[in-house]
């Protein structure tokens, strides 16, 4: 049966608390008993009851997700077609903000693809041409970024001890993770809502990574569906999946169970982020597009009551229902009892908590502290990798030990694999590359992180990944003078 068909004047009257629809792609739903269950709060929905709400939906939520929030959310029917015609209208002959112009000025201005030598060159390009709302969510640290610049500057405490005279001519940087091939030990780590940087999203960093032989963790808070992302990867293209486990066992259990049916091939468990971090950048980019459209900044006026901040930001919104009461003793009995699929745990930070992880029998380990996006001043997964290897090299015997947070470069991931890392996860890169050139930067990213490991390998006189040894990087106590990244 045909759905029923509505006209605006209809759908406009259900705007309050009471009787909330919205109008999402030419449907319309009924999200009244949604609203206090939203994980960004009922505010951003009234915002838009009654009304369409297409363009502010679309870039941060997958095409399946109001029918996996159904029931509370509930579908009306259809606009009728003379309104969808409207509607249709109004969205293409929406009026560009100051941001949306500047951002299009910077895409006529970036550079060729050719002439990107580093991911550093590529950040500098994503920088210009994201919109002010994606940059601020992406390159946000928590507090004062302290862990987030400390990230990075904790690869240069580490020099080579390079080795000469060994035949390197016939240098082979591939590896496995898990099992499963990969061309070089990179691996695209977990990164939630590609599509504010670009329409084809996630997508875009399947399609590079599938092309170049690297495998792709795909975040719970991709904005395109978990079926989406998997049906552009080509066969036997691998991807892993992030989960942040929802505080309802059922509901996180109905996840697990959706993406092993996909065809997902491990579960990336991340323990590291169970309240959002405090991304002051991420929370103040509306007011700063507010004052930019308006041109008038906001002052203080004792007579005017003050508003309520929304102190979440685009982060918080997306971890509101997230598990905050997991355990090794409890959590990874119950997963390992839902999925025959390998479990690392995502968002180690230290070497107690390794062993706690070896000691649960998990396949491996990624040390991480989310990108210096949820605790500032939590160690960089570079020292932290440095400590386990010596105070307890046994654990990289009993699993698989991976690093993510704060490379750009070859260097930094051969001395990575020098201590025992298996590889090494690009976050932020990746969205900086699919959001400034599409696939097509996703793949040159890839390429040129290709090119600097076999430079390095081959310098440091290791000819496969396995010629790699502790002995050949030393920590030392001083630190060079070094260049910002943009």
């Amino acid at each position: 049966m045909a759905p029923p068909t509505l006209k605006l004047q209809e759908i406009s009257q259900h705007n309050s608390q009471t009787s909330c629809w919205v109008i999402i792609k030419d449907n319309v739903y009924d999200v009244t008993e949604f609203l206090q269950e939203h994980p960004g709060g009922s505010s951003i929905i009234l915002k838009y009851a009654g009304k369409d709400a297409t363009l502010a939906y679309e870039p941060i939520h997958p095409l399946d997700a109001l029918d996996k929030n159904s029931p509370p959310v509930q579908f009306v029917g259809q606009v009728e077609s003379g309104t969808a015609q409207v509607l249709h209208r109004e969205r293409e002959s929406r009026k560009k903000t100051k941001d949306d112009i500047r951002v299009e000025e910077a895409h006529k201005r970036k550079p060729p693809l050719s002439r990107i030598l580093s991911l550093a060159d590529i950040e500098k390009v994503a920088s210009q041409v994201l919109s002010h709302k994606a940059w601020a969510y992406y390159s946000s640290g928590a507090d004062e970024q302290i862990t987030h610049s400390e990230n990075t500057r904790a690869f240069s405490r580490f020099f080579f001890h390079a080795r000469v005279m060994r035949p390197v001519g016939d240098c082979d940087p591939s590896t496995t993770i898990l099992g499963f091939r990969s061309s070089i030990p990179i691996f695209a780590s977990g990164a939630a809502l590609a599509k504010l940087g670009h329409p084809n999203g996630e997508a875009n960093i399947t399609r590079g990574a599938g092309k170049e032989g690297i495998i792709q963790m795909v975040s719970s808070n991709a904005s395109l569906s978990y079926a989406e992302i998997i049906s552009v990867a080509v066969p036997p293209q691998v991807l892993f999946f992030q989960l942040y486990k929802n505080k309802v066992d059922a509901v996180a259990e109905k996840r697990v169970r959706e993406v092993e049916r996909l065809g997902y091939q491990a579960i990336f468990l991340t323990v590291d982020a169970i309240v959002a971090g405090n991304r002051e950048a991420d929370i103040r980019s509306p007011w700063i597009l507010e004052d930019e459209e308006s041109g008038v900044t906001p002052v203080w006026d004792e007579n005017v009551l003050p508003e309520g901040v929304n102190i979440n930001g685009t982060a918080g919104a997306l971890v509101n229902n997230d598990a905050k009461d997991m355990s090794f003793e409890k959590t990874i009995p119950w997963l390992r009892g839902i999925t025959k699929l390998p479990i690392v745990i995502k968002g180690i930070q230290c070497v107690e908590d390794a062993v706690s992880a070896a000691d649960a029998g998990v396949d491996g380990i990624l040390l991480s502290n989310h990108g210096g996006r949820q605790l500032d001043y939590s160690m960089p997964p570079m020292e932290v990798l440095y400590r386990l290897r010596r105070q307890r090299p046994d654990i990289f015997d009993r699993l698989e030990v991976y690093i993510d947070g704060g490379a750009y470069r070859g260097t930094d991931v051969v001395k990575a694999l020098c201590l025992g890392a298996k590889a090494v996860g690009f976050g932020r890169a990746f969205l900086y590359a699919q959001s400034a050139y599409g696939e097509a930067g996703v793949a040159k990213i890839i390429q040129l992180l290709k090119r600097e490991i076999v430079t390095v390998m081959q310098l440091v006189g290791a000819r496969t990944v396995s010629d790699l040894k502790p002995e050949m990087v030393e920590r030392v106590d001083w630190e060079p003078l070094t260049r910002s990244k943009l």
